[in-house]
């Protein structure tokens, strides 16, 4: 049994706060997953306002959950958005079925739904960019900087085996982080679930709210992601450890915050942002520094003018850095950006399409 003295005071209300219909084992489990969840959250937010993004799977609606009890405490405002991709034709009920049972445990939410075209292909790929776009639109909208999402342990496998089997380099392999700051518009994106197995989860959203929705396409074989999940059941049979993938990711990690040091010291260099919407890279980039430094800056530089969640492929980014060898008088496009090159500079401005 866990203790008042253990708890603490903020702590030991909140086991009173939640709904009587629980059994008092049920409570304690939730609370004790809920310090975790606080722990990590607090390092990243503190009583900072924030957005959660909501899709109605048991890892979401846990995070609506516990996040609701984190700002019970910490008296934080939070927003939750429910993401409808329009993607299927049951897309806007389900919406609509996961906002009634927020509101059940008093969590309002509201809907954000895709409006553009709906991508014929690509379409994992396509729903995870129109979720960010709609996510980070309203923290732009509301002024918040803080995002959180509800990517939790399983993810952070299958994400690295994805990246690997598509051959990313060490920046890909190690970037799916606890907290995330987007250069171009300062906000900041936390998964303060990553440390988290999913069977905790699907306990929390069992017993809070006896419901949650499955996405039948998480089966279907012909997306990577779900092969992969079904790859790993297959070698876990077979004596694979994910403590050891999670010790490599780890050891990845370290190895690129030793690279990124030296990144930021030839950002510094070599780069000047005149406005947002330009920036000044000189040409002794390069002559001077290793091709992965180089590959970082154009990466980091086309992002951030170009306002761009993700960096240019790695192969069209290659494409442009020899070119820029090769032609004294480039002019070319990427990542919503413009590069050209005058005198010994690269000028580097948005895009703006008329």
């Amino acid at each position: 049994m866990v203790g008042q003295k253990i708890w603490g005071n903020a702590t030991w209300y909140l086991f009173h706060t939640l709904s009587y219909k629980l059994k008092y084992d049920t409570k304690e489990n939730v609370i004790n997953i809920y310090n975790i969840f606080k722990n990590i959250l607090f390092k990243n937010l503190k009583n900072k306002p924030y957005v959660v993004g909501v899709s109605g799977g048991p890892d979401s609606l846990a995070l609506a959950y516990l996040s609701k009890l984190y700002s019970k405490e910490f008296q934080n405002t939070f927003k939750i958005f429910i993401i409808n991709h329009k993607l299927r034709r049951e897309s806007t009920n389900e919406a609509n079925k996961v906002k009634k049972i927020l509101l059940k445990e008093k969590i309002s939410s509201k809907i954000l739904t895709w409006t553009g075209k709906i991508p014929k292909k690509n379409i994992q790929a396509s729903a995870r960019k129109i979720r960010y776009e709609l996510l980070l639109r309203e923290c732009n909208k509301y002024g918040i900087q803080n995002l959180i999402l509800g990517h939790q342990n399983d993810d952070l496998i299958e994400n690295f085996l994805i990246r690997l089997f598509r051959g990313s380099g060490l920046k890909g392999l190690s970037s799916f982080n606890e907290s995330t700051l987007l250069e171009y518009n300062n906000i900041k994106i936390i998964r303060p679930l990553l440390s988290f197995k999913k069977n905790d989860l699907i306990y929390i959203s069992k017993k809070i709210f006896g419901i949650y929705i499955l996405d039948p396409s998480n089966n279907k074989e012909t997306y990577l992601r779900t092969r992969i999940r079904n790859y790993i059941n297959i070698f876990k049979s077979e004596g694979l450890d994910i403590n050891k993938i999670k010790l490599t990711i780890e050891n990845l990690k370290s190895a690129e915050n030793s690279l990124n040091f030296y990144f930021k010291k030839s950002l510094k260099k070599y780069v000047l942002f005149s406005d947002k919407d330009q920036c000044i890279i000189n040409t002794d980039l390069l002559l001077n520094e290793s091709e992965e430094t180089i590959f970082r800056i154009f990466g980091y530089v086309i992002s951030k003018v170009g306002k761009n969640y993700y960096p240019p492929r790695g192969k069209d980014l290659m494409r442009l850095i020899n070119n820029m060898r090769i032609k004294k008088n480039l002019k070319s496009t990427l990542g919503k950006c413009i590069i050209e090159r005058i005198n010994n500079t690269y000028i580097v401005k948005k895009e703006h399409k008329a």
